[in-house]
């Protein structure tokens, strides 16, 4: 694995579809929350924050899917997000993307690429 990549969590960890893990990144010299998911058999992360206004989205820690499980929605705002791009599909923030952050699943494991933090 390379020096830059942190372990988030096992793969096992992270049912379809359903609960994200939530973990912080460093972006800017200071924390911000990030989670990651599993959506159609991959794994996607993302800053924790609405593309409206800059609140986290979970309803509950690490619920960011909406009832269809098929979109991730913020729980204030309700704009809902395409879980494999981060694009806002519709909401009062449609057309703006959440912060993607790179990660791999390698051998039962999910790793942040840290180097790549934008």
């Amino acid at each position: 694995m390379a020096e830059h990549a942190r372990l988030i969590c096992r793969s096992d960890e992270l049912p379809e579809s359903g609960k994200g893990i939530r973990f912080q990144v460093e972006r800017y010299g200071r924390p911000v929350p990030a989670f990651v998911v599993r959506y159609a058999g991959q794994v996607y992360a993302y800053i924790n924050e609405c593309k409206h206004v800059p609140v986290e989205m979970d309803w509950m820690p690490g619920e960011f899917f909406d009832i269809s499980h098929n979109y991730l929605v913020c729980a204030t705002h309700g704009a809902y997000y395409s879980p494999a791009t981060g694009l806002c599909l519709g909401g009062p923030c449609k057309g703006r993307s959440l912060t993607v952050l790179s990660v791999t699943e390698i051998d039962g494991q999910v790793y942040l690429n840290e180097q790549e933090i934008r």
